[in-house]
């Protein structure tokens, strides 16, 4: 329970990172959704994918909507900023905390009615804009908390716990941030803690609009026989698009070999790797070829999952409005009143 506080006392040969903190420095209270709830095993994707980048826990704020998934990041990050906002308006506090201040890395975290249903305006701008985050929505394809009606992401012909089946089409983020602008898109599965880790990595080390779609199968209401986001079914038909790692900043480490081949790549720390080219027609920097392998893998009633579309050179709203460098906070008055010269600048230019 949350009102349960973990023991601090851990064992004196324990993991660290470079920054001395171990796992327990990246976690939260003890969690209260329903035991096996996939948003759980995100909250540990996430806990592992900072602490290997040894980010800083005050270096991160944390928002969320309402939900079961808003509620999670109640369960990872407790040295964080936070921020639970109301139902679908994450987004728009999310893009106003990031304009008073850029030195943070902002993660939002919601779900698929947070973010498909009364947010789904608010998804849509935030992503076109291009705000500097990493926007996971912890996908289930249910209501949750309001015992188990559809969402708008669930799969038409769907059946919920007591076997009704949705007759409604379902709206799918992944192909509505591509299209909306987004930078860096991914899909992942709860289960699948190898794929999801590194693309969560990636996401926070890229300078732009990031956004992961995280199917995570509801135990109570959605993991059942008829629906499409149980965990056997999506195990039984994820289509992963690629083999994922993720390596921070180095000097640059190259390979050049051919489709279907095997290399072998020293890495900094003089441990070797061996890299299987797979899905040779998937280019992930060609936004297009994205959407087309998106209905193509959803033709075949299987789920495309990993690294979907990447811009190298990413748009930043910051850039875009070319403000200041400061967090707003700490601008002082020679900052905030650049004097009457400047005004008249200002008003001769407006005339």
């Amino acid at each position: 329970m949350t009102y349960l506080p973990k023991p601090k006392f851990h064992h004196p040969d324990i993991e660290t990172n470079s920054l001395g903190f171990t796992h327990r420095d990246y976690e939260g209270p003890i969690s209260t959704l329903c035991a096996g709830c996939g948003h759980d095993s995100i909250s540990g994707a996430i806990i592992k994918a900072c602490f290997e980048l040894a980010i800083e826990p005050h270096r991160v704020a944390k928002l969320s909507g309402i939900g079961c998934s808003s509620k999670t990041p109640t369960y990872f990050l407790g040295q964080s900023h936070g921020f639970n906002t109301v139902h679908g308006r994450m987004p728009s506090v999310l893009t106003g905390a990031n304009m008073a201040n850029r030195e943070l890395l902002y993660l939002g975290v919601s779900g698929d009615g947070d973010s498909a249903s009364i947010g789904f305006g608010q998804f849509a701008h935030a992503i076109r804009r291009g705000v500097n985050m990493v926007y996971i929505v912890e996908n289930n394809g249910v209501y949750g908390l309001t015992k188990g009606q559809f969402s708008a992401t669930s799969d038409k012909g769907s059946k919920s716990k007591k076997g009704v089946a949705n007759t409604d089409s379902p709206i799918d983020l992944v192909a509505m941030a591509l299209q909306l602008g987004a930078t860096f898109v991914a899909r992942s599965f709860s289960g699948d803690k190898g794929q999801l880790v590194p693309l969560i990595k990636a996401a926070i080390e890229h300078k732009g609009a990031a956004f992961i779609d995280c199917i995570s199968p509801c135990v109570a209401f959605n993991n059942h026989d008829g629906s499409t986001k149980s965990f056997d079914y999506v195990r039984a038909h994820n289509a992963a698009l690629n083999t994922l790692d993720f390596i921070t900043g180095q000097a640059p480490i190259t390979a050049d070999y051919a489709p279907g081949t095997v290399e072998e790549v020293k890495l900094h720390d003089g441990s070797t790797i061996k890299l299987h080219k797979l899905a040779a027609d998937h280019d992930v920097r060609d936004r297009g070829a994205a959407i087309n392998a998106l209905h193509r893998v959803q033709s075949r009633g299987e789920i495309a999952t990993g690294l979907i579309f990447l811009d190298d050179e990413p748009d930043d709203l910051h850039a875009n409005l070319n403000t200041v460098l400061k967090p707003l906070n700490r601008l002082n008055d020679a900052d905030l009143v650049p004097g009457s010269a400047a005004l008249d600048k200002i008003n001769a230019g407006l005339r």
